[in-house]
């Protein structure tokens, strides 16, 4: 129970700390949300070990996450039943105010447990969904009936864009949309928002030539992400600008499959793979076009951080991205698993000027951490109230 004499304990809970918008969004918020008014656990799974780990980053700020191994990706009915009972038995002990889950497996078996044990504020934060592009059609059904499940038990469900919150409540029927909060990301864009533009420092360290058009990919490389689209359209770009060059910054399960489409396109002296980066605001200053190729995205911090740096971005009208990308007015949007249309679209980014600075204000305003820690503390303290707890 919260009382002035200690702070409001929340216990955040995520599948898994894997490169991406999720991580360093519960990272700083178990950050931004400590004494004196609050106190907060990050807990986790293990990472798959094709995925990058961004445990680092949570490190970096103080947190250190308690992991659950059994919390991670994979689905495993036995292992999920220990995980919930792991996580009542931390619950019981460590009495939260509030449990925030994060990601669809966690979302699960944390609002599960809470319930259980009796945690007097549940919260869930849908960052994109599983329901389309990730699994069979009989899984996702199943998927379906656990998150419709797990609605229920929550106190408030949290979206990050208008697009979601309307996939959710009208396609997906997980919840009512009255019950649904649209809360946009928040992250630390400062290293972004002051990056030099064509620095040449990414460029140098890649042996990348100055001037020549640089189009990159950052992401996982997992079927979701779509890249052969992206190195479809790459082929296609190289026809009518030979000296293009590209650049996929990530790695995952798809990763050999990938590096054979490139030699079959005849693309290898204009690709680089470069792995998982730390720093990506020397790549996104010295890129001329950010490309998302998805079939299914929630809000990729990839955009985020691309604008943030000025760099044009080029997506599939998918998910989130329409609204995050305000329905094409901050960059171009295209069909989905449209080569051509992507292709054309990168073309037509690199022949015209751009300025970025009004995308960059946009996004230093809209995606801030502190405008986020405040919209949390707002919410986790109405909530309170509501159960009388604060």
């Amino acid at each position: 129970m919260a009382r002035a004499n200690r702070p409001i304990r929340i216990l955040r809970i995520i599948a898994r700390l894997n490169v991406g918008g999720p991580a360093i969004h519960v990272a700083l918020l178990t950050e931004r949300l400590s004494p004196p008014e609050y106190e907060s656990l990050l807990v986790c799974g293990n990472i798959d070990p094709t995925e990058g780990d961004m445990a680092y980053f949570a490190r970096e700020r103080g947190v250190e996450p308690l992991v659950l191994p059994e919390l991670g990706r994979a689905l495993n009915m036995v292992s999920d039943l220990r995980t919930i009972w792991k996580l009542y038995r931390l619950m019981r002990r460590y009495r939260p105010d509030i449990v925030h889950t994060h990601t669809a497996k966690a979302g699960f078996t944390g609002r599960l447990a809470a319930r259980l044990a009796g945690v007097p504020v549940i919260v869930h934060t849908f960052h994109g969904h599983v329901f389309r592009g990730y699994f069979s059609p009989a899984k996702t059904r199943v998927f379906l009936l656990l998150e419709r499940l797990a609605a229920r038990m929550s106190d408030a469900v949290l979206t990050l864009t208008e697009t979601l919150r309307s996939e959710l409540a009208d396609e997906f029927r997980v919840t009512s949309r009255e019950r649904i909060t649209v809360l946009p990301l928040g992250f630390d864009l400062s290293p972004f928002l002051t990056a030099e533009r064509h620095s040449g420092a990414f460029r140098r360290d890649w042996n990348i030539p100055p001037g020549v058009p640089l189009i990159g990919l950052v992401g996982r490389m997992v079927p979701v992400k779509n890249i052969p689209l992206f190195l479809q359209a790459a082929a296609l770009v190289r026809a009518e600008r030979p000296e293009a060059r590209f650049v996929l910054i990530g790695d995952g399960e798809l990763r050999g499959q990938l590096e054979a489409q490139v030699d079959e396109l005849g693309l290898r002296p204009a690709i680089t793979f470069t792995g998982w980066q730390r720093d990506l605001a020397p790549a996104y200053a010295d890129m001329d076009v950010l490309v998302i190729s998805s079939v299914n995205e929630g809000t990729p911090v990839s955009v985020i951080e691309a604008l943030a740096t000025g760099c044009p971005v080029v997506a599939t009208a998918v998910g989130g991205l329409p609204d995050l990308l305000d329905h094409g007015a901050l960059g171009k949007l295209v069909p989905s698993g449209d080569a051509g249309a992507l292709a054309q679209a990168i073309l037509e980014t690199l022949r015209q000027p751009y300025d970025g600075a009004a995308a960059r204000r946009l996004m230093g305003e809209r995606y801030g951490i502190d405008r986020l820690v405040a919209d949390l503390d707002t919410l986790y303290r109405n909530l309170l109230r509501a159960k009388g707890r604060l």
